[in-house]
């Protein structure tokens, strides 16, 4: 829905009628996920509301973007007939952040933590062959699940490579970043008491 938002926001100069009103359906729909956020409503209340509210939304949204295409008064290799293309180019996916609570409407969380990936690739086109790749991969995987579960990469780095040389295959899954933060604050909650 991000991409959508902006491609139709990029058309508002040529069509600001058109534009404003789609980019006021979808501001109403990122509204409600605000507020469902800033509840910190559960999957099933989220999925209940997004039924009730964001579906109307939503189905309007869709309506007017056929009804847009249909009618021809748009040019399809306009900004806004490129907008609406591509947002109806998409739409059969898009309803899975109504169907499941756990969903969000965007993937921008996920853009955004891999932007550094994105950004530095062209900096590390010399890192080495196919398997350099796959173990960058895997390293950068490791580093954001450290920063998701609020700890220093280097310091879970740090230890982990201390520690796995002289681990079994069964400790392995007490290493992982979430494991290791839930094992360090237990560590630490004692000392505190």
């Amino acid at each position: 829905m991000a991409h959508i938002r902006r491609k139709i926001f990029e058309a508002l100069d040529q069509s600001p009628r058109i534009a404003g009103w789609l980019l006021l359906q979808i501001k109403n729909l990122y509204a409600i996920e605000s507020q469902l956020r800033t509840s910190r409503a559960g999957p099933r209340l989220r999925q209940a509301i997004r039924s009730g509210q964001s579906r109307i939304i939503f189905q309007r949204l869709h309506r007017a973007l056929v009804r847009l295409k249909k009618s021809r008064r748009i040019l399809p290799q306009s900004a806004m007939g490129k907008a609406i293309d591509y947002a109806l180019g998409q739409w059969s996916g898009l309803d899975a952040w109504l169907e499941d609570g756990r969903v969000e409407i965007d993937n921008n969380r996920v853009e955004n933590s891999i932007r550094p990936t994105a950004i530095g690739k062209k900096n590390w086109l010399f890192i080495g062959g196919a398997a350099a790749g796959e173990s960058s991969a895997i390293l950068y995987t490791v580093i954001e699940a450290c920063r998701r579960a609020a700890i220093d990469p280097f310091a879970y780095l740090r230890d982990v490579f201390t520690r796995l040389p002289s681990m079994t295959n069964r400790q392995i899954a007490s290493i992982t970043p979430a494991n290791w933060a839930k094992t360090r604050r237990a560590a630490v909650q004692p000392l505190a008491a």
